[in-house]
Protein backbone atom coordinates (compact mmCIF):
# COMPACT_ATOMS: atom_id res chain seq x y z
CA UNK A 1 0.00 0.00 0.00
CA UNK A 2 0.65 3.91 -0.43
CA UNK A 3 1.29 6.37 2.28
CA UNK A 4 -1.77 7.36 2.93
CA UNK A 5 -0.76 11.20 3.59
CA UNK A 6 0.97 11.99 0.56
CA UNK A 7 0.14 12.79 -3.74
CA UNK A 8 2.16 12.37 -6.33
CA UNK A 9 2.36 15.69 -8.95
CA UNK A 10 3.72 14.46 -12.21
CA UNK A 11 4.60 16.81 -15.39
CA UNK A 12 4.50 15.03 -18.44
CA UNK A 13 5.94 16.00 -21.35
CA UNK A 14 6.26 14.60 -25.09
CA UNK A 15 3.29 13.37 -27.03
CA UNK A 16 2.25 10.00 -27.90
CA UNK A 17 5.89 8.53 -27.70
CA UNK A 18 5.95 9.80 -24.45
CA UNK A 19 2.59 8.04 -23.15
CA UNK A 20 3.87 4.98 -24.79
CA UNK A 21 6.89 4.75 -23.02
CA UNK A 22 5.36 5.28 -19.91
CA UNK A 23 3.36 2.42 -20.05
CA UNK A 24 6.00 0.60 -21.45
CA UNK A 25 5.37 0.00 -25.17
CA UNK A 26 6.95 1.12 -28.54
CA UNK A 27 5.47 4.00 -30.43
CA UNK A 28 3.48 1.90 -33.21
CA UNK A 29 2.57 -1.08 -30.86
CA UNK A 30 -0.47 -2.98 -31.11
CA UNK A 31 -2.64 -1.93 -28.33
CA UNK A 32 -5.39 -4.24 -27.07
CA UNK A 33 -8.35 -2.90 -25.54
CA UNK A 34 -7.28 -1.55 -22.38
CA UNK A 35 -5.27 -3.77 -21.58
CA UNK A 36 -2.59 -2.77 -24.02
CA UNK A 37 -1.66 -6.40 -24.50
CA UNK A 38 0.04 -7.00 -27.87
CA UNK A 39 -1.73 -9.79 -29.73
CA UNK A 40 -1.58 -12.23 -32.99
CA UNK A 41 -1.49 -10.44 -36.12
CA UNK A 42 -2.20 -11.36 -39.38
CA UNK A 43 1.83 -11.35 -40.29
CA UNK A 44 2.17 -13.76 -37.18
CA UNK A 45 -0.90 -16.42 -37.78
CA UNK A 46 -4.33 -16.75 -38.32
CA UNK A 47 -5.62 -13.96 -36.14
CA UNK A 48 -9.20 -14.73 -36.20
CA UNK A 49 -8.82 -18.33 -34.51
CA UNK A 50 -6.27 -17.47 -32.39
CA UNK A 51 -7.58 -14.77 -31.13
CA UNK A 52 -11.43 -16.43 -30.61
CA UNK A 53 -9.85 -19.47 -28.85
CA UNK A 54 -9.10 -17.06 -26.00
CA UNK A 55 -10.86 -16.85 -22.57
CA UNK A 56 -11.47 -13.17 -21.95
CA UNK A 57 -11.65 -11.43 -18.44
CA UNK A 58 -9.43 -8.61 -19.13
CA UNK A 59 -10.72 -5.24 -20.46
CA UNK A 60 -14.65 -5.53 -18.66
CA UNK A 61 -16.21 -5.99 -21.88
CA UNK A 62 -19.73 -7.32 -22.21
CA UNK A 63 -20.27 -11.24 -21.48
CA UNK A 64 -22.12 -12.02 -24.74
CA UNK A 65 -22.22 -8.64 -27.32
CA UNK A 66 -25.60 -6.45 -28.34
CA UNK A 67 -29.24 -8.20 -28.22
CA UNK A 68 -30.84 -9.55 -31.09
CA UNK A 69 -33.00 -6.34 -31.60
CA UNK A 70 -29.38 -4.80 -31.50
CA UNK A 71 -28.10 -6.34 -33.90
CA UNK A 72 -30.91 -5.98 -36.55
CA UNK A 73 -30.88 -2.23 -36.42
CA UNK A 74 -27.21 -2.24 -37.06
CA UNK A 75 -27.30 -4.60 -40.10
CA UNK A 76 -30.68 -2.73 -41.19
CA UNK A 77 -28.20 0.51 -41.24
CA UNK A 78 -25.62 -1.39 -43.72
CA UNK A 79 -27.56 0.26 -46.61
CA UNK A 80 -26.26 4.01 -45.34
CA UNK A 81 -22.85 2.77 -45.33
CA UNK A 82 -21.37 5.08 -48.31
CA UNK A 83 -23.63 7.89 -47.47
CA UNK A 84 -22.58 10.91 -45.65
CA UNK A 85 -25.67 12.91 -44.74
CA UNK A 86 -27.39 9.76 -43.78
CA UNK A 87 -30.35 9.01 -41.48
CA UNK A 88 -28.61 7.59 -37.78
CA UNK A 89 -31.77 6.93 -35.69
CA UNK A 90 -32.19 9.99 -34.35
CA UNK A 91 -29.73 8.62 -31.38
CA UNK A 92 -28.37 12.33 -30.10
CA UNK A 93 -31.87 13.40 -29.80
CA UNK A 94 -32.53 9.63 -28.13
CA UNK A 95 -30.09 9.84 -25.70
CA UNK A 96 -31.27 13.46 -24.52
CA UNK A 97 -34.71 11.86 -24.24
CA UNK A 98 -33.34 9.14 -21.98
CA UNK A 99 -31.83 11.69 -19.62
CA UNK A 100 -34.68 14.31 -19.57
CA UNK A 101 -32.26 16.84 -21.10
CA UNK A 102 -32.11 18.67 -24.66
CA UNK A 103 -30.26 17.73 -27.38
CA UNK A 104 -28.26 20.55 -27.04
CA UNK A 105 -26.67 19.18 -23.48
CA UNK A 106 -25.05 15.97 -25.42
CA UNK A 107 -22.43 15.36 -27.11
CA UNK A 108 -21.14 12.14 -28.80
CA UNK A 109 -18.35 10.60 -29.28
CA UNK A 110 -16.20 7.50 -30.05
CA UNK A 111 -16.36 5.22 -27.17
CA UNK A 112 -16.56 7.39 -23.95
CA UNK A 113 -12.28 7.41 -24.08
CA UNK A 114 -12.97 9.97 -26.71
CA UNK A 115 -15.14 12.27 -24.53
CA UNK A 116 -12.14 11.87 -22.19
CA UNK A 117 -10.09 13.04 -24.39
CA UNK A 118 -12.43 15.84 -25.99
CA UNK A 119 -12.58 17.20 -22.13
CA UNK A 120 -9.09 16.96 -22.16
CA UNK A 121 -8.33 18.86 -24.84
CA UNK A 122 -11.27 21.64 -24.02
CA UNK A 123 -10.09 22.44 -20.19
CA UNK A 124 -6.26 21.46 -19.91
CA UNK A 125 -3.12 23.47 -21.62
CA UNK A 126 0.36 23.28 -20.54
CA UNK A 127 0.85 23.96 -16.65
CA UNK A 128 -2.75 23.42 -16.40
CA UNK A 129 -3.55 20.58 -13.75
CA UNK A 130 -6.45 17.59 -13.53
CA UNK A 131 -7.07 15.85 -10.25
CA UNK A 132 -7.78 12.80 -9.56
CA UNK A 133 -6.89 9.58 -7.98
CA UNK A 134 -4.40 7.08 -8.36
CA UNK A 135 -5.26 4.27 -9.36
CA UNK A 136 -8.05 5.60 -11.75
CA UNK A 137 -8.76 5.30 -15.51
CA UNK A 138 -5.33 6.34 -17.14
CA UNK A 139 -6.18 7.39 -20.20
CA UNK A 140 -7.16 10.90 -18.59
CA UNK A 141 -3.83 11.56 -17.27
CA UNK A 142 -1.64 9.91 -20.11
CA UNK A 143 -3.62 12.22 -22.28
CA UNK A 144 -2.54 14.96 -20.38
CA UNK A 145 1.06 14.32 -20.19
CA UNK A 146 0.82 14.33 -24.26
CA UNK A 147 -0.30 18.14 -24.27
CA UNK A 148 2.67 18.86 -21.29
CA UNK A 149 -0.26 19.42 -18.63
CA UNK A 150 -0.16 18.14 -15.06
CA UNK A 151 -1.65 15.81 -13.05
CA UNK A 152 -2.41 15.48 -9.40
CA UNK A 153 -2.94 11.95 -8.38
CA UNK A 154 -3.95 11.59 -4.77
CA UNK A 155 -3.95 7.98 -3.07
CA UNK A 156 -6.78 6.12 -2.46
CA UNK A 157 -7.75 5.05 0.90
CA UNK A 158 -6.62 2.01 3.00
CA UNK A 159 -10.62 0.63 1.94
CA UNK A 160 -9.58 2.02 -1.94
CA UNK A 161 -12.08 4.02 -1.46
CA UNK A 162 -11.27 8.22 -3.08
CA UNK A 163 -10.97 10.68 -0.14
CA UNK A 164 -12.93 13.43 -1.57
CA UNK A 165 -12.07 16.12 1.39
CA UNK A 166 -8.69 15.74 0.09
CA UNK A 167 -9.69 16.30 -3.76
CA UNK A 168 -11.36 19.68 -2.36
CA UNK A 169 -8.31 20.52 -0.34
CA UNK A 170 -6.20 19.97 -3.07
CA UNK A 171 -8.45 21.66 -5.53
CA UNK A 172 -8.79 25.06 -3.06
CA UNK A 173 -5.08 25.18 -2.82
CA UNK A 174 -4.47 25.26 -6.70
CA UNK A 175 -7.84 26.38 -8.12
CA UNK A 176 -6.23 28.83 -11.16
CA UNK A 177 -4.50 26.26 -11.82
CA UNK A 178 -6.74 23.35 -12.47
CA UNK A 179 -8.19 22.64 -15.04
CA UNK A 180 -10.64 20.29 -14.25
CA UNK A 181 -11.21 17.36 -11.46
CA UNK A 182 -11.57 13.33 -12.94
CA UNK A 183 -13.95 11.43 -10.70
CA UNK A 184 -14.64 7.70 -11.99
CA UNK A 185 -17.67 6.38 -10.40
CA UNK A 186 -17.87 3.75 -9.93
CA UNK A 187 -13.67 3.72 -9.99
CA UNK A 188 -11.86 1.80 -12.47
CA UNK A 189 -9.92 -0.45 -11.91
CA UNK A 190 -11.24 -1.16 -7.62
CA UNK A 191 -15.13 -1.10 -8.41
CA UNK A 192 -15.77 0.86 -5.73
CA UNK A 193 -18.40 3.99 -6.34
CA UNK A 194 -18.71 7.50 -4.24
CA UNK A 195 -21.06 8.17 -2.47
CA UNK A 196 -23.92 11.11 -3.85
CA UNK A 197 -23.43 13.00 -0.28
CA UNK A 198 -19.53 12.73 -1.46
CA UNK A 199 -20.79 14.04 -4.65
CA UNK A 200 -22.59 16.60 -3.64
CA UNK A 201 -20.03 17.51 -0.77
CA UNK A 202 -17.22 17.57 -3.31
CA UNK A 203 -19.35 19.97 -6.03
CA UNK A 204 -19.97 22.13 -2.95
CA UNK A 205 -16.52 22.43 -1.57
CA UNK A 206 -14.67 23.53 -4.59
CA UNK A 207 -14.69 26.89 -6.39
CA UNK A 208 -17.93 27.36 -8.67
CA UNK A 209 -15.54 27.86 -11.67
CA UNK A 210 -13.38 24.24 -11.60
CA UNK A 211 -15.63 22.00 -14.31
CA UNK A 212 -15.70 18.49 -12.51
CA UNK A 213 -15.82 15.60 -15.09
CA UNK A 214 -18.01 12.20 -13.77
CA UNK A 215 -17.36 8.89 -15.98
CA UNK A 216 -20.34 6.80 -15.35
CA UNK A 217 -19.26 3.92 -17.16
CA UNK A 218 -20.32 1.43 -15.00
CA UNK A 219 -22.91 3.38 -13.57
CA UNK A 220 -25.86 0.41 -14.80
CA UNK A 221 -24.26 -2.04 -12.24
CA UNK A 222 -24.41 0.13 -9.60
CA UNK A 223 -26.66 -1.70 -6.50
CA UNK A 224 -25.47 0.42 -3.83
CA UNK A 225 -28.16 2.66 -2.74
CA UNK A 226 -25.89 5.21 -1.28
CA UNK A 227 -24.79 5.81 -5.06
CA UNK A 228 -26.96 8.00 -7.21
CA UNK A 229 -26.04 9.21 -10.69
CA UNK A 230 -24.64 13.15 -10.90
CA UNK A 231 -26.91 14.08 -14.08
CA UNK A 232 -28.98 16.10 -12.13
CA UNK A 233 -26.37 18.51 -11.44
CA UNK A 234 -26.14 19.32 -15.01
CA UNK A 235 -29.66 20.21 -15.21
CA UNK A 236 -28.78 22.63 -11.70
CA UNK A 237 -26.27 24.66 -14.48
CA UNK A 238 -23.07 23.12 -12.54
CA UNK A 239 -19.93 22.58 -14.53
CA UNK A 240 -20.46 18.69 -14.56
CA UNK A 241 -19.59 16.86 -17.36
CA UNK A 242 -21.33 13.46 -17.38
CA UNK A 243 -18.91 10.78 -19.60
CA UNK A 244 -20.75 7.73 -20.51
CA UNK A 245 -20.84 4.71 -22.88
CA UNK A 246 -22.35 1.67 -25.12
CA UNK A 247 -19.50 -0.39 -24.68
CA UNK A 248 -20.37 -1.84 -21.02
CA UNK A 249 -24.21 -3.12 -20.42
CA UNK A 250 -25.27 -2.39 -24.22
CA UNK A 251 -22.09 -4.61 -25.50
CA UNK A 252 -21.19 -2.18 -28.28
CA UNK A 253 -17.20 -2.01 -27.44
CA UNK A 254 -15.76 -2.40 -30.66
CA UNK A 255 -18.39 -0.18 -32.43
CA UNK A 256 -17.26 2.66 -30.12
CA UNK A 257 -20.36 4.86 -29.25
CA UNK A 258 -20.08 6.93 -25.90
CA UNK A 259 -21.20 10.50 -24.91
CA UNK A 260 -21.11 13.72 -22.21
CA UNK A 261 -23.89 15.41 -21.03
CA UNK A 262 -23.32 18.73 -19.93
CA UNK A 263 -24.52 22.43 -20.29
CA UNK A 264 -24.97 23.58 -23.97
CA UNK A 265 -22.04 26.07 -23.02
CA UNK A 266 -19.39 23.50 -22.31
CA UNK A 267 -20.87 21.18 -24.78
CA UNK A 268 -20.39 23.70 -27.62
CA UNK A 269 -16.85 24.17 -26.29
CA UNK A 270 -16.00 20.82 -26.40
CA UNK A 271 -17.66 20.37 -29.70
CA UNK A 272 -14.63 22.03 -31.15
CA UNK A 273 -12.30 19.21 -30.71
CA UNK A 274 -14.78 16.40 -31.06
CA UNK A 275 -14.34 14.34 -34.93
CA UNK A 276 -17.12 13.73 -35.54
CA UNK A 277 -16.58 9.97 -35.52
CA UNK A 278 -19.06 7.94 -34.85
CA UNK A 279 -20.33 5.69 -37.70
CA UNK A 280 -23.61 4.92 -39.00
CA UNK A 281 -24.06 1.57 -38.00
CA UNK A 282 -23.38 2.23 -33.85
CA UNK A 283 -26.27 5.41 -34.15
CA UNK A 284 -28.41 3.25 -35.01
CA UNK A 285 -27.46 0.43 -32.76
CA UNK A 286 -27.38 2.85 -29.88
CA UNK A 287 -30.90 4.18 -30.22
CA UNK A 288 -32.47 0.48 -30.27
CA UNK A 289 -30.21 -0.21 -27.38
CA UNK A 290 -31.85 2.52 -25.37
CA UNK A 291 -35.52 1.20 -26.31
CA UNK A 292 -34.48 -2.69 -25.40
CA UNK A 293 -34.91 -2.43 -21.88
CA UNK A 294 -35.59 -6.00 -21.35
CA UNK A 295 -32.26 -7.19 -22.91
CA UNK A 296 -30.49 -4.68 -20.50
CA UNK A 297 -32.22 -5.73 -17.57
CA UNK A 298 -30.99 -9.90 -18.70
CA UNK A 299 -27.45 -8.12 -19.27
CA UNK A 300 -27.64 -6.40 -15.60
CA UNK A 301 -28.81 -9.72 -14.03
CA UNK A 302 -26.54 -11.99 -15.43
CA UNK A 303 -23.76 -9.70 -14.73
CA UNK A 304 -24.73 -9.26 -10.69
CA UNK A 305 -25.53 -13.25 -10.24
CA UNK A 306 -22.70 -14.00 -11.75
CA UNK A 307 -20.42 -11.34 -10.30
CA UNK A 308 -21.86 -12.70 -7.04
CA UNK A 309 -20.71 -16.58 -7.62
CA UNK A 310 -17.70 -15.14 -8.95
CA UNK A 311 -16.75 -13.29 -5.37
CA UNK A 312 -18.33 -16.01 -3.70
CA UNK A 313 -15.48 -18.51 -5.37
CA UNK A 314 -12.77 -16.44 -4.78
CA UNK A 315 -13.56 -15.78 -1.34
CA UNK A 316 -13.57 -19.81 -0.69
CA UNK A 317 -10.03 -20.03 -1.59
CA UNK A 318 -9.45 -17.29 0.91
CA UNK A 319 -8.55 -14.59 -1.50
CA UNK A 320 -10.15 -10.81 -0.40
CA UNK A 321 -11.83 -9.10 -3.07
CA UNK A 322 -12.46 -5.55 -3.33
CA UNK A 323 -15.89 -4.49 -3.02
CA UNK A 324 -17.23 -3.80 -6.39
CA UNK A 325 -20.32 -1.82 -8.17
CA UNK A 326 -18.88 -2.91 -11.55
CA UNK A 327 -19.07 -5.78 -14.23
CA UNK A 328 -15.18 -6.58 -12.63
CA UNK A 329 -13.40 -6.92 -9.58
CA UNK A 330 -10.16 -6.75 -7.87
CA UNK A 331 -8.69 -9.49 -5.84
CA UNK A 332 -5.80 -9.48 -4.23
CA UNK A 333 -3.34 -12.16 -5.23
CA UNK A 334 -0.31 -11.66 -3.18
CA UNK A 335 2.26 -11.95 -5.85
CA UNK A 336 3.70 -9.52 -8.13
CA UNK A 337 0.76 -9.14 -10.84
CA UNK A 338 2.53 -9.28 -14.16
CA UNK A 339 4.03 -13.14 -13.57
CA UNK A 340 0.22 -14.40 -12.83
CA UNK A 341 -1.24 -12.37 -16.09
CA UNK A 342 1.84 -14.11 -18.03
CA UNK A 343 0.28 -17.40 -16.43
CA UNK A 344 -2.70 -16.75 -17.48
CA UNK A 345 -2.18 -15.74 -21.01
CA UNK A 346 0.11 -19.06 -21.12
CA UNK A 347 -3.04 -21.21 -20.67
CA UNK A 348 -5.03 -18.91 -23.47
CA UNK A 349 -7.09 -16.54 -20.67
CA UNK A 350 -6.74 -12.55 -20.62
CA UNK A 351 -6.84 -11.27 -17.09
CA UNK A 352 -6.47 -7.62 -16.03
CA UNK A 353 -3.89 -5.80 -16.47
CA UNK A 354 -0.99 -3.77 -14.05
CA UNK A 355 -2.48 -0.95 -12.31
CA UNK A 356 -0.07 0.53 -10.29
CA UNK A 357 0.67 0.70 -7.66
CA UNK A 358 -1.63 -1.76 -6.98
CA UNK A 359 0.44 -4.12 -8.13
CA UNK A 360 0.03 -7.69 -6.15
CA UNK A 361 -3.93 -6.95 -7.47
CA UNK A 362 -5.59 -8.69 -10.66
CA UNK A 363 -8.69 -7.36 -12.01
CA UNK A 364 -11.26 -9.75 -13.54
CA UNK A 365 -14.19 -9.17 -15.14
CA UNK A 366 -17.18 -10.75 -15.45
CA UNK A 367 -17.57 -13.05 -18.70
CA UNK A 368 -19.37 -15.88 -20.47
CA UNK A 369 -20.01 -18.70 -18.35
CA UNK A 370 -17.36 -20.94 -20.22
CA UNK A 371 -14.81 -18.35 -19.99
CA UNK A 372 -15.51 -18.53 -16.31
CA UNK A 373 -15.06 -21.65 -16.08
CA UNK A 374 -12.07 -22.00 -17.70
CA UNK A 375 -10.72 -19.39 -15.22
CA UNK A 376 -11.52 -20.77 -12.36
CA UNK A 377 -10.08 -23.95 -13.80
CA UNK A 378 -6.45 -22.20 -14.50
CA UNK A 379 -6.38 -20.04 -11.37
CA UNK A 380 -6.79 -23.37 -8.92
CA UNK A 381 -3.79 -24.55 -11.21
CA UNK A 382 -1.73 -20.97 -11.05
CA UNK A 383 -1.84 -21.07 -7.20
CA UNK A 384 -2.47 -24.81 -6.46
CA UNK A 385 -5.82 -24.32 -4.25
CA UNK A 386 -9.26 -25.42 -4.26
CA UNK A 387 -12.44 -23.99 -3.21
CA UNK A 388 -13.25 -24.44 0.81
CA UNK A 389 -16.67 -25.35 -0.29
CA UNK A 390 -16.15 -27.33 -3.28
CA UNK A 391 -18.55 -25.15 -5.48
CA UNK A 392 -18.99 -24.58 -8.55
CA UNK A 393 -20.25 -21.95 -10.37
CA UNK A 394 -23.47 -21.53 -11.42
Amino acid sequence: MYPNGSFSRRHFVGGAAAALGAIGLKPGADLYGRGFEVLPTAATGPFDDEYDALAKLDSNEHHSGPSASVMEAMNGAWKYSMRYGYPDGNIQAKIAEHHGVGSGNILLGAGSREILRVVGLTFLAPGKKVVGVEPSYGTVFQHASGIRAESIQLPLEPDFSQNIQRMIDVTNRNHRDVGFIYLCNPNNPTGRSVSASEVRELLDGIPEDVPVLIDEAYHHFVQDPEYATSLPYVLEGRPVIIARTFSKIYGLAAMRLGYAVASEAMIDRMATYSTGNVNVLVKWGGAKALEDTAAEAESLRYTLETRKSMVAELESMDFEVIPTETNFMMVHIGRPVREVIDAFRAKDELVGRPCPPLDRHLRVSVASEEHVDRFFSAWKEIFRTTSSTGSRLR
